[in-house]
C-alpha cells in the first residue's frame, strides 16, 4: 500500500500525541523519563564512537535533539553547539587551502591515534607492530 500525503501523519498529530500524553501527570513524568533514557543513551552511545570512524557527532546531536523536546538545558545547550560548530565551519572556510590541509592531516592522525591507542587498551592490539610484522613477510 503506497503512504499518501492524507495517510501520513502531520506535525500537528504527533504534538496532539504527545499532548495527550502529557495531560496526565502519569504521562508527563513517564515521556520525561523515556525521553530522558533514550536522549541519555544516545548521547553516551555517540561519545563513545566519536574518536571512531563514523557518526560518533551526529549520534550525539541527535541525542541532544531528542532531549531538547523535553529539556529546556538541552535546547539550550543544542543551540550553543550549533553556534559553535557554525563558527569552527565558517572559519575553516576563509582560511587559504593549507590551513585547511594541515587542518585535515592533524584531524586524522589524531583521529588515527585515538584508534590505536583504543585498540592497544582494549584489545592488546598494537596496529604498528602488526604493519611491521606485514610489511617484514
Amino acid at each position: 500500500m503506497a503512504t499518501t500525503e492524507e495517510t501520513r501523519p502531520g506535525p500537528t498529530e504527533a504534538a496532539g500525541w504527545r499532548d495527550r500524553v502529557r495531560s496526565t501527570r502519569a504521562g508527563r513524568l513517564t515521556l520525561k523519563i523515556v525521553i530522558g533514557v533514550l536522549g541519555g543513551a544516545m548521547v553516551i552511545g555517540g561519545l563513545i564512537m566519536v574518536p571512531f570512524p563514523g557518526p560518533g557527532w551526529l549520534v550525539v546531536f541527535a541525542g541532544l535533539a531528542v532531549l531538547a523536546t523535553e529539556f529546556h538545558w538541552a535546547n539550550i545547550l543544542l543551540a550553543f553547539a550549533k553556534r559553535v560548530v557554525t563558527a569552527a565551519t565558517d572559519w575553516l572556510k576563509r582560511q587559504n587551502w593549507f590551513i585547511r590541509i594541515v587542518s585535515t592531516l592533524l584531524t586524522a592522525a589524531l583521529a588515527g591515534a585515538i584508534v590505536w591507542l583504543c585498540l592497544k587498551l582494549t584489545v592488546g592490539v598494537d596496529l604498528i607492530e602488526e604493519a611491521r610484522a606485514f610489511l617484514k613477510w
